[in-house]
């Protein structure tokens, strides 16, 4: 191995060990109990996302590339496989909380267990094997940062149902005071833009299939539309007026009394919400988060104003390239106030995922790859609407401009939120 592949494949190992680490830290304040708790089918319990992320590399890279591998259990190919047919049959998704055995130490003990070969995997295979296994291993990565978002999401699910509200991590003591930012509308103008990945990186097959889409003038909101401004969508009745509401989304609001975001509980005549530092007051210069589809487009709609395509947004951030974020690594797990001293657009990458008014589609020429790996995206793409931007529980080193994450319009469990458009 030469010295130039050889640090290629040290930057490979560290990388494995650094992103496994992680998900080991998300989940340390955890008790054992969270671990296996599962209070709607969207939410996986914790203890799954650990042995699935195992499971995915033991299945797809150890077992048919490391001579002599034994896998470390023979049932945990039943009970850790997500949605993989051609990988065998399966636990069904909202039966995985049945899973109280094997016991959390054993799902340690696989996820050490796992790390360790792959490491040895990375030192005996040569170079250019490596090289051949390095896009599904940086799958594999990549794989394990989305379950590290989820892990996020489905933890503070988890302890928001809990009578109790147990706080997941205590707000940091920099914690500042939010300022207002006034709302402002930019200019992006129309032409052709180039939509899809153009690096050499990685990116998901979603996002690929370069194709140019035609696009008029519009303007687009500088920041991301705050809890205050929500607020005033609700105290005008919003959630009862059925003229801003697509027909599905007000028989889901009537069908489950919404009258507020997730998390919203109503104290003393003051809203507060639930956080991963416990029941906090509302703080209305921060993103409103944890909507609908739905419910962005009713707040869109009762605005005068609407929600952009996926291809402006990508547009959007082609004139206004996205500046750092509110990732996962500022440790905040929730969305922050956008500056109002800067200019620009705010908050296009981390704080919240933003919906858009696209359905989930392939691009032009998309073609699903053979085997398990072809079952990643392409069967998905039928009744799901895109959102762009990443959140404050994704990695940063996980986003970038093209990425398409996807949900059905119902979901509210997520870090979502809402970025305006309008007509220049």
């Amino acid at each position: 191995m030469n010295t130039l592949t050889a640090s290629a494949t040290k930057a490979l190992q560290e990388r494995f060990n650094l992103i496994r680490q992680r998900t080991e830290t998300i989940c340390s304040p955890l008790e054992p109990e969270d671990t296996v708790v599962q209070p709607i089918v969207d939410v996986s319990p914790p203890k799954w996302h650990m042995a699935h992320t195992s499971w995915f590399f033991e299945t797809l890279i150890l077992a048919p590339n490391l001579p002599g591998y034994k896998v470390f259990h023979p049932q945990y190919a039943y009970l850790f496989n997500s949605y993989y047919n051609s990988l065998g049959s399966r636990v069904l998704r909202d039966q995985r909380s049945t899973i109280t055995r094997p016991p959390l130490r054993s799902i340690v003990e696989y996820r050490a267990y796992v790390n360790e070969h792959i490491n040895r995997l990375l030192q005996v295979l040569p170079e250019e094997k490596v090289e051949q296994l390095r896009p599904l291993l940086e799958l594999g990565l990549q794989h394990e940062q989305q379950h590290q978002e989820l892990l996020i999401t489905d933890i503070k699910y988890i302890l928001g149902t809990n009578p109790m509200l147990p706080v997941y991590k205590p707000l940091p003591d920099t914690q500042k005071q939010s300022i207002a930012t006034a709302a402002r509308f930019l200019e992006v103008p129309g032409g052709k833009y180039k939509i899809g990945y153009q690096g050499d990186g990685f990116c998901f097959d979603n996002e690929l299939g370069v194709h140019e889409v035609l696009i008029e003038d519009f303007e687009v909101m500088n920041r991301l539309v705050t809890n205050g401004e929500y607020l005033e969508f609700m105290q005008d009745g919003g959630y009862g007026d059925f003229r801003h509401w697509l027909d599905e989304g007000f028989a889901l609001v009537n069908q489950n009394k919404l009258e507020a975001p997730l998390y919203w509980v109503r104290q003393h005549d003051e809203w507060h919400r639930f956080t991963m530092s416990g029941l906090q007051k509302v703080d209305l210069n921060a993103p409103v988060c944890h909507l609908s589809f739905y419910e962005a487009d009713a707040f869109a709609n009762w605005s005068g104003k609407r929600l952009l395509t996926e291809f402006e947004w990508e547009a959007a951030s082609q004139v206004y390239p996205p500046q750092g974020g509110n990732f996962v690594e500022s440790e905040l797990l929730e969305p922050a106030a956008a500056e109002p001293a800067e200019e620009g657009l705010q908050q296009m990458y981390g704080d919240l995922w933003e919906w858009t008014y696209s359905a989930y589609h392939p691009y032009p020429g998309f073609t699903k790859a053979p085997g398990p790996v072809g079952e990643y995206n392409g069967k998905f793409m039928i009744n799901q609407m895109v959102l762009r931007g990443g959140s404050c529980a994704t990695p940063e080193s996980h986003i970038r401009t093209s990425y398409r994450n996807f949900f059905h319009p119902d979901k509210r469990w997520q870090y979502n939120g809402i970025r305006l458009a309008s007509k220049k």
